[in-house]
């Protein structure tokens, strides 16, 4: 993987050829590898950039305590190491908080921005049910079965993981791979813990998809809600039958919805 030149160094990745230019921001404590499924799907028609936190699998390890503002500069350090002056920004979970601090902050380079499964801060927001709090904890004290099966809980909805059974576990742990450090982790917690953009949503003029699952345990669904009330012309994405992890377990769906907003932010 390719590395910025700016320290500490991203490692980052980027597929496809013509076409408008997506970046993939991954969430708390994972790799830009699970963003396969749409890169999978995005790539044919779009250049698609993802990228590994500092600390996580090719990046160093950060040189200070981690924050949403300071991971939304990450994310425009990789931009800058593209060459991409601008580009269609799509956010996961703490992905979509860094990506929401992105284009508070360079409001010019993002085209287009997707917020999936997130929300804008605050304490009650950043609090999860108790069976995600539960699952959580599983996924990063467990052995690597346990973990796995922590994660599957975690992320997918009870009939998913049911139809889909050890093929699923086996593709998680591919794309997971290794536990992330717990500092880490940590740190991402805080940052999430810290997050506040609640009262700049409206500052945001790029338009904006905001993507609501459902049956979510570990960001509450009524934070998708807030978002798309507070962001300007925002559309709601409502995948009611679908759990965190919907960028695997609705994948197609969702890849439509990202084509379609980029493609129509593009005619704008």
């Amino acid at each position: 993987m390719p590395l910025t030149e700016s320290s500490p160094r991203l490692a980052f990745e980027v597929e496809g050829g013509a076409g408008p230019r997506v970046l993939l921001i991954m969430g708390l404590g994972m790799r830009g590898a699970l963003w396969r499924p749409q890169i999978e799907a995005l790539s044919p028609e779009h250049r698609v950039a993802t990228y590994d936190h500092l600390g996580l699998g090719g990046s160093e390890p950060p040189a200070r305590r981690p924050t949403i503002r300071g991971m939304a500069r990450d994310a425009l350090r990789v931009l800058d190491a593209l060459g991409w002056q601008a580009a269609h920004v799509v956010g996961v979970s703490m992905g979509g908080m860094i990506a929401q601090e992105v284009v508070l902050r360079a409001p010019a380079r993002v085209r287009s921005l997707t917020l999936i499964a997130t929300h804008a801060g605050g304490f009650r927001a950043a609090l999860p049910p108790l069976p995600g709090i539960v699952r959580f904890v599983q996924a990063n004290t467990t052995g690597p079965e346990g973990r796995i099966r922590a994660l599957a809980q975690l992320l997918y909805t009870p009939e998913f993981l049911a139809a889909r059974g050890a093929r699923l576990d086996a593709r998680l742990a591919q794309m997971v791979g290794a536990r992330a450090p717990a500092a880490v982790v940590l740190g991402h917690l805080e940052a999430v813990a810290r997050h506040r953009a609640l009262q700049r949503l409206g500052q945001i003029s790029a338009p904006t998809l905001v993507v609501r699952p459902g049956r979510d345990i570990l960001i509450r669904a009524h934070n998708s809600d807030v978002l798309a009330r507070r962001i300007r012309g925002a559309r709601l994405l409502r995948l009611d039958d679908a759990g965190h992890g919907l960028t695997f377990e609705k994948a197609r769906e969702l890849n439509d919805a990202i084509a379609a907003h980029v493609a129509a932010a593009e005619r704008r």
